[in-house]
């Protein structure tokens, strides 16, 4: 696993580390030693900890103005034992959300595993976001099942054309873009 890097490309349009509406704003990275696991398992010192022990993320982009971000994660989503959802939206997504993000693009091919608890803060997150949507990009199909099993697709678009292998070779604005056409038609 310390081998899985957040995707890194976009680093000269957005760095977490120097936006003031971050979470993670003023963390310094330290890519000589590995600090983070997930179960026993070191991780890339990239990945950034909001408060989860087997999830981590990265906020590749995030443009205020149109309304986006666009989080990398690696791990296990787990509600069951540490509803990393709570923890998430209280520590991470809020303060976005206070900032105009109301677009949420989540990238999720290296999520190994999903456990579903009740969906209440992912109604709460979905009606925050009023204009808005959430939209998981690329997650592995087992874990969009087990989302659908939990009805967490009510509230987060997945599947079909939001499978969008090539992602990375997009300019962040124009994969933004095309993540916000893929949704209006959605909705039309």
């Amino acid at each position: 696993m310390h081998q899985i890097e957040p995707f890194s490309n976009w680093l000269k349009y957005y760095d977490s580390s120097q936006d003031e509406n971050s979470s993670f704003q003023g963390k310094e990275y330290n890519y000589e030693l590995y600090t983070e696991t997930i179960y026993g398992y070191y991780i890339d010192p990239a990945w950034d900890n909001f408060g989860s022990e087997t999830l981590y993320l990265k906020i590749l982009y995030a443009d205020y103005e149109r309304g986006f971000v666009v989080l990398e994660f690696i791990g296990e989503w787990n509600d069951t034992l540490n509803n990393d959802i709570m923890t998430l939206k209280r520590d991470v997504l809020e303060l976005l959300m206070y900032k105009g993000i109301s677009k949420f693009i989540l990238i999720g091919e290296n999520i190994f595993n999903f456990h579903g608890s009740d969906d209440l803060y992912y109604e709460e997150w979905f009606d925050e976001v009023e204009q808005g949507w959430i939209a998981a990009v690329s997650f592995p199909d087992f874990i969009q099942q087990e989302m659908m099993r939990y009805k967490l697709d009510h509230y987060i678009n997945m599947g079909g054309t939001l499978q969008i292998d090539n992602w990375r070779t997009l300019h962040p604005a124009h994969f933004c873009e095309l993540v916000d056409q893929l949704i209006v038609r959605r909705l039309n």
